[in-house]
């Protein structure tokens, strides 16, 4: 047998990449998965070396399991007749069958203290069917499975074993209290003070953080602290509690199965107003001096799509929680959650990774850079920016302006290149549109970097530079 973990809370959070809070039914669904494969049953030697979703989905459920791509998650249980299908059974059925060595009490305070959850949400869960959800999520399942390397997907749509010796091996926490006994003294003050740098971002650094001062509080004097963390994340102690307040309630929301919209008012500084928008919360980021939710929903603008809300920005006194079926939820989204096709947080970041800017719903464009060689020595080599961007020979670049640029564009983005010396150094990158972190980024690199494409970036900056000409430039002489 190869696989042989039972299902004890400690897997099943390896499982859930760190959220069994709100992936309880997912990692039990991939564990019942991997015990199929690779355990007693040994599903990989019967199963086409490169089999499909649709042949794993065969031998797991009953013949009469709906097979509708379209089928909500409240039809699954109720249109498959079989109660011997694995649609009916519950959590708790499951792991009785497990042969997992914990107690069902000892099981339960262990995920309990792993996650935080409460008990009776816990006994929620338990009594719910994991299975009974649609065929996308069990898509999806395979795909966590190839991400955590038990497979690997060969072409697109098919799955394929590993060798026994390429098997992971799980990485599992442990419920014992916080300790630091095999840090030194001198490294368990460096991250003390790390901590405590951090600790705005997630507010739950603040109990590591008291663990290691109950720790230490009794050894030798406090030594003078020679490393500083420096971020622009500059709050009233105030709005700190409002967006800590924020994220409290979206992380509750995030640790229950179900999920939900929310509704709030998001202060627009272009105009000073205050707009209401109601959305589906997927994930917390924390970029350039403030936190962010990414969500997808009704935008400021009326519009159905994804948007970036700064949480310090958000005008109301406390988030609105919609639970799904309430009318004032936008249609678009109730369908999204009943055929399970809700935005996750794998496609922000493989958006995010598609091209440089933090506001990564924004179209594409390519762009080109040039550089001085010393300063590009100095100040632009060996540097991370994007994964997109990279160094690029003079010669290179004229191929690639026919196959990124616009063709209404290349001729005159090609006359500017023929100006310029190929001695120079040249970089090329996928950025957002209009995005004002990327724009952020060219301002601190002029006069030394020059944008060849897009061209309204380049013109915008030429507009920019004659308006800060402008400002130095006196009007009449004073005697």
């Amino acid at each position: 047998m190869n696989f042989p973990y039972p299902p004890t809370p400690q897997i099943l959070h390896w499982l859930a990449a760190g959220q069994l809070g709100n992936r309880l039914h997912r990692s039990i669904r991939l564990w019942v998965i991997l015990n199929k494969l690779y355990g007693e049953e040994n599903w990989i030697q019967e199963l086409p070396k490169n089999f499909t979703y649709s042949q794993l989905r065969d031998r797991l459920f009953r013949y009469n399991h709906p097979k509708s791509e379209t089928i909500s998650t409240s039809q699954i249980s109720a249109n498959c007749g079989d109660n011997t299908c694995i649609c009916h059974q519950n959590c708790g059925n499951i792991l009785q069958t497990s042969n997992c060595y914990l107690s069902e009490l000892e099981w339960q305070q262990e995920i309990i203290q792993l996650t935080g959850i409460t008990p009776e949400y816990l006994a929620v869960q338990i009594q719910q069917s994991p299975f009974a959800t649609v065929h996308r999520s069990l898509r999806d399942d395979l795909k966590q499975l190839v991400r955590l390397g038990w497979l690997q997907s060969p072409h697109k749509g098919q799955y394929q074993s590993l060798p026994t010796p390429e098997l992971p091996t799980p990485v599992t926490p442990t419920n014992s209290p916080a300790t630091f006994t095999q840090l030194s003294l001198p490294q368990t003050w460096e991250l003390l003070h790390a901590l405590e740098s951090i600790s705005f971002v997630q507010p739950n650094l603040e109990i590591i953080s008291q663990s290691l001062w109950e720790q230490i509080l009794h050894t030798s004097p406090t030594p003078e602290k020679r490393i500083f963390l420096h971020l622009d994340y500059i709050l009233s102690p105030e709005m700190q509690d409002k967006v800590d307040n924020y994220q409290e309630q979206l992380e509750q929301l995030w640790r229950k199965q179900t999920g939900g919209v929310i509704r709030f008012k998001t202060l627009i500084p272009a105009t000073a107003k205050k707009v209401a928008v109601t959305v589906y919360p997927v994930c917390l980021h924390y970029s350039r001096r403030a936190k962010y939710l990414s969500a997808y929903g009704i935008d400021p603008h009326g519009n159905t799509g994804w948007h970036n809300y700064r949480l310090d920005r958000i005008a109301s006194a406390k988030l609105q929680i919609l639970a799904w079926g309430d009318p004032e939820i936008p249609p678009e989204l109730q369908l999204m959650w009943e055929s399970g096709t809700l935005p996750t947080p794998q496609q922000v970041e493989q958006e995010l990774a598609a091209a440089w800017g933090f506001n990564f719903y924004l179209k594409r464009e390519f762009l080109i850079m040039r550089f001085p060689p010393d300063f590009a020595r100095w100040y632009v080599d060996n540097t991370v920016r994007h994964q997109s961007f990279k160094p690029v020979i003079y010669a290179e670049i004229r191929d690639l302006v026919k196959i990124n640029i616009p063709e209404s564009q290349q001729i005159q983005v090609l006359e500017i290149l023929e100006q310029k010396s190929s001695d120079d150094a040249y970089y090329t990158a996928w950025i957002r549109d209009t995005d004002i972190n990327v724009l952020m980024r060219l301002r601190d690199w002029r006069p030394k970097g020059e944008v060849i494409a897009p061209l309204s970036v380049r013109e915008g900056l030429k507009a920019e530079a004659m308006q800060e000409l402008e400002n130095y430039q006196l009007s009449k002489i004073w005697i």
